[in-house]
């Protein structure tokens, strides 16, 4: 069973916030199943956005669990910004969580694949 999008982005923040990161919703979606998108800023301002993974990219032994790819790397917040206007003209429930990582690799707060 599949946790609600409200409760998984609350418990990802609460993991960043744990381990000296910052983290803070940007936009809401619907609670119950909005995709997420996720925005990351490192230390040298370098930004990035990934978004959920196609479907081709889930383990049918874990069909549930939530996983990220790429979609931008190393851009301008500009860049980031036209491509969630893009994604929320085609699906207005999304959610934009920016995430600044701790301690903790991002590799170790979501599942990363590649397309």
């Amino acid at each position: 069973m599949r946790v609600t999008t409200d409760l998984w982005v609350s418990a990802l923040l609460r993991r960043v916030f744990g381990d000296g990161g910052f983290g803070a919703v940007m936009r809401r979606g619907a609670a119950e199943a909005g995709a997420v998108f996720v925005v990351t800023r490192n230390r040298l301002g370098e930004t990035s956005l990934l978004g959920p993974a196609p479907q081709t990219a889930y383990d049918s032994g874990r069909p549930h669990e939530r996983q990220f790819a790429a979609i931008l790397s190393d851009v301008d917040g500009d860049a980031i910004e036209a491509r969630l206007a893009k994604e929320m003209r085609f699906d207005s429930d999304v959610w934009v969580v920016e995430l600044e990582p701790g301690s903790t690799p991002l590799a170790e707060l979501l599942v990363l694949t590649t397309p």
